[in-house]
């Protein structure tokens, strides 16, 4: 056999291997769909990636202490705001008549 023969044939053999490694590939990821739908998949996926999430979140939790206490703390100020600024005198005061019907409205 020639050099260029002998070579054709084992490109040739490569060829045919990798072919069917790619379709046993081919066939794993069918039956791997089969036995597990795309929604099991994805919420598989979305687990996994929020498990890391939480453990990033912890690691930079750990390393920014003072900041998370700012954050929490601005956090209950924010929601507690209007009970606050009542204490101190400065909260909004509501006009009772917006808040009671008027007659126009009552009587339709």
């Amino acid at each position: 056999m020639t050099d260029r023969r002998l070579r054709m044939l084992e490109d040739k053999h490569l060829r045919d291997s990798a072919r069917a490694l790619v379709e046993a590939d081919v066939e794993h990821i069918k039956a791997d769909f089969a036995n597990k739908g795309m929604a099991k998949r994805a919420l598989f996926r979305l687990r996994e990636n929020a498990g890391e999430l939480y453990d990033e979140a912890l690691d930079v939790a750990d390393s920014n202490k003072g900041a998370v206490a700012a954050v929490f703390a601005a956090l209950i100020v924010w929601f507690a705001r209007n009970p606050l600024l009542d204490m101190v005198g400065l909260g909004i005061e509501q006009d009772d008549e917006r808040t009671e019907p008027s007659d126009e409205a009552a009587e339709h």
